[in-house]
């Protein structure tokens, strides 16, 4: 099994290509789907993100305000800092579990962990190659203010909380740029996907 992060900035265009390697063939994880089943009520993070940011963080179902959390810890590197150390750790052994079960029934599968803060929260280094896809920073605004409903203001905080892409890209086996046209990207996703499989 060959395990490959898959990174960028928000709003590159990571989604579309991790589903680009699912068509190729690779099992993909996704981080955010991670994220969201560990803080399901009754998950020990859940509580942890209430005592640590109040109640007023939670539904009246019990379940997590994802929106209300979002804008209280963008813009407040400690805010965010706490809240990132409560989550990635049980999102980690989430993803662990995840590649046991992959691996028991597809021993050479190519799998694609699809995860925004891969590599801030230091998760990089468990992956076997990585993957960063890239955008220009009006592309990134364009698209997280189209798909967020967010202002101009509070897009540029979100891509600022992140690391920058630049030096992402450092740490990188493969650049995919996320804006070229779709069958150009898709293409290069093939291509990548291929080589990975002579890896796995």
């Amino acid at each position: 099994m060959l395990l490959v992060g898959l990174t960028g900035g928000i709003a590159t265009g990571k989604s579309t290509v991790s589903q680009f390697f699912v068509e190729c063939g690779g099992q993909l994880i996704d981080a955010d789907v991670l994220a969201r089943e560990v803080v399901k009520p009754g998950r020990p993070a859940l509580q942890q993100i209430v005592d640590a940011f109040g109640k007023d963080m939670l539904r009246p179902d019990g379940t997590l305000d994802r929106d209300r959390l979002g804008k209280a810890v963008f813009g407040d590197a400690k805010k965010l800092a706490r809240l990132n150390a409560i989550v990635h750790p049980d999102v980690a052994v989430e993803q662990e579990r995840c590649c046991r079960e992959i691996a028991a029934k597809t021993p050479h599968a190519v799998v694609i962990y699809d995860a925004a803060l891969l590599i801030e929260a230091n998760a990089h280094p468990r992956m076997d190659r990585l993957i960063i896809v890239t955008a220009d920073e009006q592309t990134q605004l364009a698209r997280l203010q189209a798909r967020d409903h967010l202002s101009a203001e509070e897009a540029r905080a979100r891509i600022a909380a992140q690391m920058p892409l630049a030096e992402k890209i450092k740490l990188a086996d493969y650049v995919i740029d996320g804006t070229l046209p779709s069958e150009k990207l898709r293409a290069e996703v093939r291509r990548i996907y291929e080589d990975l499989t002579h890896q796995a």
